[in-house]
């Protein structure tokens, strides 16, 4: 019979969970979940060695264990700081890590611009979520901010170094899941950069594609998507098909609107994190709903905004124009869809190279 392993209990905000040995606090605190989970913009449960670079985890350790009830002297990165038994720790119950919490986010703003109308990660960003909850109206930094070039570092991938909070997400996604790594850190310092050496591309994988959705910020976006649509006018569907590489699971979301496919995804857990990683084949190429096997609408958390696409247990409301003019119906004047094709089907937007314009619509007699 095998011995049972000894299980650590950890309290974490006055909630204790038994965790096995070797459990950093941040996982502890993700056995929990709800509000006590500490934020997190460079650890990734599934690549190896993330963690310890953004320091939006930390956490103020109280009690060290059992054993040495002393509390740790200086706040420590949860991701980073494995559980003792009897640990407590203090999440969101501790003004010093909400302000501590606080300069973090105001130093990752220091050159990371909020331009989130322009910015095709607006909706569904990390730090845009950290920087409302935690961010101020304005930024103490004097000096000129760092500016980089776009970049196409790909047939399929565009980087905006300006955006980049160097999580180093995407290093160790092409170091774990492909066999010829193209891009990496490059400078030191304040000049650090992610980017490729002599301008090499990053086509060698079919795997590479995963380094957009491993990105917390808009620094590493989809160039067929790019401009296409938002993401809160979108509805995620879930999606599977029968994908010829074997290291692929096929299961993806689409990002549809209508019948149009504007982009395709790996599906995430609620921390953000790919629960598989897909192919390029999937996810850059396989854009026609004949090519994947519907599931149905994907399970979007109430707090997003994208969310307000689903409209899940709203009941549509009574039309009361009819009720106020004693059973009149309103009378329609003009009909947009008979001077212009304007949101008809027959215009996929989703297949226009770059943004749309007043050019790419039809027009009847004169009217566009």
């Amino acid at each position: 019979m095998a011995e049972e392993k000894k299980l650590f209990k950890v309290k974490i905000d006055n909630i204790t969970v038994e965790v096995e040995p070797g459990t950093t606090i941040l996982n502890a605190a993700r056995m929990i979940g709800g509000d006590i989970v500490p934020p997190a913009m460079c650890y990734y449960s599934k690549l190896q060695g993330s963690g310890g670079k953004c320091r939006t985890c930390l956490v103020k350790v109280s009690k060290g264990s059992e054993a040495d009830p002393r509390p740790m002297p200086k706040l420590v990165a949860s991701c980073r700081t494995t559980v003792m038994d009897g640990m407590e720790v203090a999440n969101i119950t501790s003004p010093e890590v909400l302000d501590a919490r606080k300069g973090v986010v105001e130093f990752l703003l220091l050159n990371h611009p909020l331009d989130c109308p322009v910015c095709d990660q607006a909706g569904e960003c990390d730090l845009q979520d950290l920087s409302y909850e935690h961010g101020v109206s304005a930024t103490r930094f004097e000096f000129k901010r760092r500016t980089f070039e776009k970049e196409d570092i790909g047939e399929h991938i565009k980087l905006h170094m300006t955006r980049c909070i160097l999580c180093y997400r995407c290093v160790f996604t092409a170091d774990q899941l492909t066999n010829n790594r193209q891009h990496g850190i490059l400078g030191r310092g304040d000049h650090s950069e992610i980017s490729t050496y002599i301008k090499a591309s990053l086509d060698q994988t079919n795997f590479i594609g995963n380094v957009i959705d491993v990105c917390p910020v808009g620094a590493l976006t989809d160039r067929t998507a790019r401009f296409k649509n938002r993401v809160w006018f979108l509805k995620p569907v879930d999606a599977h098909r029968e994908c010829h590489d074997p290291n692929c699971c096929g299961k993806t979301v689409l990002w549809m609107r209508g019948d149009e496919i504007f982009r395709v995804t790996a599906r995430k857990d609620k921390y953000g994190e790919v629960e598989a990683f897909i192919c390029d084949t999937c996810r850059f190429e396989k854009k026609e709903p004949k090519d994947w096997v519907i599931e149905g609408p994907r399970k979007v958390a109430r707090h997003s905004v994208i969310s307000q696409g689903h409209y899940v247990g709203v009941h549509k409301p009574h039309e009361t124009v009819g009720k106020v003019m004693d059973g009149r119906q309103p009378k329609l004047l003009m009909d947009i869809h008979t001077v212009s094709e304007v949101n008809q089907p027959a215009v996929d937007l989703s297949k226009i190279e770059g943004p749309a314009h007043s050019t790419d619509f039809p027009k009847h007699n004169g009217v566009q």
